[in-house]
């Protein structure tokens, strides 16, 4: 075998790897939409049990990058990992975008919708592209994100 024929194939292989390797990091479009559906009907039997769960990633609720967050009637954060308190409503992406107004104006009951923003990869500095899944349960706003690949 030549030696750039030989070099091509050790690198297409290493991508490969490297390439599954991601994927096995980052929750996918499927398993994001599966979590929301989830948490909505975890809202739905108890709010309060719920959002805790959700706050501390128990019961299935955080998944490789992926968790629930919730943000109540105030605006304010009601579940995820750090901000609980902080305000969902006045979120801004890295791109200046309002993301927790659109979060608060897409979600609605009943009906999942899809809010793409830039958010940074965990262990990155630069911005990605990135999608949450969000849907309106009783007072509540939840919504679980998700990287594009």
């Amino acid at each position: 075998m030549n030696k750039k024929l030989l070099m091509g194939v050790t690198a297409f292989c290493a991508m490969g790897f490297f390439g599954s390797a991601w994927a096995t990091d980052f929750g996918t479009a499927a398993e994001a939409k599966m979590m929301l559906e989830k948490a909505v009907a975890a809202v739905q039997a108890d709010e309060a049990k719920a959002l805790e769960a959700f706050t501390k990633g128990e019961g299935g609720f955080k998944e490789k990058d992926l968790y629930v967050f919730c943000g109540g009637p105030d605006g304010n954060f009601t579940a995820h990992p750090k901000l609980v308190g902080k305000s969902l409503k006045d979120l801004k992406d890295k791109s200046g975008k309002a993301l927790g107004e659109e979060i608060y104006k897409n979600a609605h009951e009943g009906k999942m919708a899809e809010v793409t923003y830039m958010w940074p990869r965990p262990g990155e500095e630069k911005p990605s592209e990135k999608v949450a899944y969000v849907e309106k349960v009783g007072d509540q706003i939840c919504a679980v994100g998700y990287y594009k690949p």
